[in-house]
C-alpha cells in the first residue's frame, strides 16, 4: 500500500486548519486521510478536567482510551514524524498542519500579506484575492495555488506528496 504525505505552513490565521479541513472532507470520499496538527503552543486540550481520560492522561503515562466510535492516545512525550505514522495503521494521504522543518512538499498559506521567511521550504503558496501577487518576489520554482480551489490544491498534492 503506496502512502503519500503533504504539510501545510503558514502564519496563525492564514487559513491552514480550514485549508486542511476542506482538503480533508474533499479527499475522505475515495481516499483514507490521516491529519497531524502541530501545536506549537501546547495549548490544545484533549478532554475536560476531572473526566477519567482527563485524570489518566495528567499521571505522565500513555493513555489509549477505546470507545465503540474511536480511540484516543494521549501522548507525555514529542514523537519524531516516522514514529506518528506508525501510529496510524491505515491511510492513503496524510496532511501535516505545521511543523515546517519536516521534509515533506509543503504549501505555504497567506492571506493579506505574504511572509516571506516561509518560501524557504515551501514548494507552494496558496493565497486568495487580499494578496497582489506583483507586490512580492516569488521564487520560480514555487506554485502559485487559489486557496479558494480546492479542486486546484488537491491536484498539487496528487503531483507532489511524497511517499512516506
Amino acid at each position: 500500500m503506496k502512502r503519500f504525505a503533504v504539510a501545510f505552513t503558514g502564519p496563525s490565521g492564514s487559513g491552514k486548519t480550514t485549508l486542511v479541513e476542506k482538503i480533508s472532507k474533499a479527499l475522505i470520499t475515495q481516499r483514507e486521510v490521516a491529519i497531524i496538527k502541530h501545536d506549537p503552543s501546547d495549548k490544545a486540550r484533549f478532554d475536560t478536567e476531572g473526566k477519567d481520560s482527563h485524570r489518566f492522561s495528567q499521571t505522565g503515562a500513555e493513555v489509549v482510551v477505546c470507545s465503540p466510535t474511536r480511540t484516543t492516545y494521549f501522548s507525555q512525550r514529542t514523537k519524531e514524524l516516522n514514529e506518528i505514522i506508525r501510529m496510524f495503521n491505515h491511510f492513503d494521504i496524510l496532511l501535516v498542519e505545521g511543523l515546517k522543518t519536516l521534509p515533506l512538499p509543503r504549501i505555504a498559506i497567506f492571506r493579506n500579506k505574504i511572509e516571506e521567511n516561509y518560501l524557504n521550504y515551501s514548494e507552494a503558496i496558496a493565497i486568495d484575492q487580499s494578496i497582489n501577487i506583483n507586490d512580492y518576489n516569488i521564487p520560480q520554482h514555487i506554485d502559485i495555488l487559489d486557496l479558494n480551489n480546492t479542486t486546484q490544491i488537491i491536484e498539487w498534492i496528487d503531483q507532489h506528496a511524497k511517499e512516506v
